[in-house]
């Protein structure tokens, strides 16, 4: 394996079996922003969601996820050319990776591809514990989802913020306003069932605490595309707040820690969760109009 993989590894003081997991996974996922920095993706599409306010904006979960929008709805989009960019990379810093893109059983404006490598060859590879290597089932697969919305909804912002590892690259990504607009249609938007997204939570409750202001345009823009809000009036502070209300509400407090538990080292930063703690949080929410 790389030198410089090795030594971005060690940063990570892997312990156990899915810290190791984690860590490999999150390298993967730097590689393959500078295969698509090398490949001039970044002149079309921004990135966005959990891995990018991670990596990005030093988010402390895990994410599995990488997300991008088209800068300009463009049907004709492909994202072949910048798989292979990807796997390019990927393969020069000592990762063997397979990337497919998936099949569109219907018409959907989201092209999706993963890449995937087998769990005990890697840590093979960086010299993990035998202990931990021995734990890994011979065929277990990494799995790194890559999603481009090539219909987005409009009016956003972005940035161009630095990485240094494993090179020094730029990335362009939704600028944090957009980002928090992003999360805050997502607690609304997402459908429940049993599989409470946590991880929406507690992303709200962290643009919170590095006292982000949200785009309210290109929230309601979000709404309305997704047909959430159909209201003729603007969307305002307090009918926004009483939307927020009504999904805490509704909020099983116990699925969404089961969800994000798997995403965070320290179970401890949850514990105060509560519907009062959200419900609380929503009158922190400010606009940056």
């Amino acid at each position: 394996m790389d030198a410089v993989i090795l030594a971005m590894l060690a940063k990570y003081q892997c312990q156990t079996e899915d810290e190791f997991e984690n860590a490999l996974k999150q390298i993967m996922q730097q590689i393959a922003l500078l295969g698509l920095w090398r490949s001039k993706f970044y002149e079309h599409a921004a990135f966005y969601g959990g891995t990018a306010l991670r990596i990005l904006y030093g988010l402390n979960r895990f994410s599995e996820d990488l997300d991008f929008s088209l800068l300009y709805a463009d049907p004709l989009f492909s994202l072949t050319p910048y798989l292979s960019a990807i796997q390019e990379e990927l393969t020069a810093f000592g990762f063997s990776v397979e990337i497919t893109l998936k099949k569109k059983n219907i018409d959907t404006a989201i092209h999706s591809a993963f890449l995937k490598s087998n769990t005990q060859q890697h840590l093979i590879s960086v010299n993990a514990p035998p202990a931990i290597k021995e734990a890994i089932h011979a065929r277990k697969v990494m799995t790194i989802k890559l999603e481009v919305d090539t219909n987005p909804p409009l009016g956003f912002t972005t940035q161009t913020r630095p990485l240094l590892n494993p090179i020094p690259f730029w990335v362009k990504s939704y600028s944090l306003s957009d980002q928090f607009s992003g999360k805050l249609s997502a607690c609304l938007c997402r459908q429940w069932k049993n599989k409470v997204k946590g991880r929406d939570w507690y992303d709200f409750l962290w643009f919170l605490q590095q006292g982000v202001k949200f785009n309210r345009a290109f929230l309601e823009t979000r709404l309305r595309e997704f047909g959430f809000y159909v209201d003729e009036d603007p969307l305002s502070m307090a009918v926004l707040k009483k939307l927020l209300i009504s999904k805490i509400e509704s909020l099983n407090i116990e699925w969404a820690k089961e969800d994000i538990n798997k995403f965070i080292k320290d179970p401890s930063e949850i514990d105060a969760w509560s519907k009062s703690l959200f419900l609380a949080a929503v009158d922190m929410l400010a606009a940056n109009d």
